[in-house]
């Protein structure tokens, strides 16, 4: 028998119509002492946060579970929830070890969730663009955790872009653009020199060179345009965030997170790219200890497209 606390947060008055929290679900499962075995954070010293686009959570729950006993993270940010906040499959994913959960979703398209191991502060997300297409989720982590100092967490899943890169054409296209524009100068995406913060999510665009499997051929690619990963990095040095993966596995090594459902062969051709991201604030930099790319996630019945990204941080 288990209890639920569940509260929808009403939206924030703030000068700023755009901040705003759409469809914002925040659950928390009670367990009995018994099956409560965690540490607070500050005693654990480490914490894993995992980062995956799912393609649709109840179609695919057995993979995320399959995926928690492999690696057993702390947090789970997924992407492309494709579920409304009431249909998410809270029981399950209280069940794996993750009774604090924060959801923004919506039928059928797109949606966000974060599952913790321990409880959260508080939850936030930006309807950026003004739509509430449930892209954003913000949590933030600390005193009721253990942890001597709060962190923040944001979850993204940023457009995909359509297949034309051209905005003038492709209302999809124009949409991302303006969506990396407002990430770039969203004050919470500008960060202190003491902020201590992760950024996880699809940010749907490979933006280095041997991000891709083929740079010159994927130049006019939707994810890999010019344009594309010029906002990207806009974004990433208006924050000075850290790309993690990147700084365990630099250039000129391929790093891919995702391959297309179109390939015969995925694994043979492995004509991969890198859309899956784990930025860390200037702050954090030197505590992260680890990171790891479950790529056979990919070759998992059923799978998804992408693959988990873990990082693992010294707190």
């Amino acid at each position: 028998m288990r209890n639920r606390a569940a509260t929808r947060v009403a939206p924030e008055e703030r000068k700023a119509p755009k901040y705003c929290r759409p469809q914002l679900r925040v659950d928390e499962f009670k367990t009995r002492p018994s099956a409560t075995r965690l540490q607070p954070l500050a005693s654990r010293m480490n914490l894993k946060i995992t980062t995956w686009n799912i393609n649709s959570v109840r179609l695919r729950i057995n993979l995320v579970a399959k995926f928690i006993k492999i690696a057993s993270p702390d947090v789970i940010c997924l992407q492309e929830t494709k579920c409304p906040d009431s249909k998410f499959p809270l029981k399950r994913f209280a069940r794996l070890g993750y009774p604090h959960v924060a959801l923004n979703g919506q039928k059928g398209y797109h949606g966000v969730a974060i599952l913790s191991r321990f409880p959260l502060d508080s939850v936030d997300a930006r309807a950026y663009c003004g739509k509430s297409d449930s892209r954003h989720l913000a949590v933030k982590i600390g005193e009721r955790a253990g942890l001597p100092a709060q962190l923040t967490v944001h979850n993204f899943y940023v457009p995909a872009g359509g297949d034309e890169p051209d905005p003038a054409i492709n209302e999809k296209f124009a949409h991302k653009l303006a969506f990396l524009d407002e990430m770039r100068v969203a004050p919470e995406m500008r960060l202190s020199s003491v902020a201590r913060a992760i950024l996880v999510g699809d940010l749907n665009v490979a933006p280095l060179e041997h991000d891709v499997w083929s740079h010159k051929q994927m130049l006019k690619v939707v994810s890999h345009t010019p344009i594309e990963c010029e906002k990207l990095t806009a974004v990433q040095k208006a924050g000075g965030w850290f790309d993690v993966p990147r700084a365990f596995v630099p250039e000129p090594a391929k790093l891919y997170t995702w391959w297309s459902y179109r390939a015969r062969d995925w694994q043979a051709a492995d004509r991969g790219r890198r859309l899956d991201h784990i930025w860390v604030s200037p702050a954090m930099a030197d505590r992260v200890v680890g990171m790891t790319i479950t790529k056979q996630a990919r070759g998992w019945a059923q799978p998804s497209d992408h693959v988990p990204v873990t990082a693992v941080l010294e707190l």
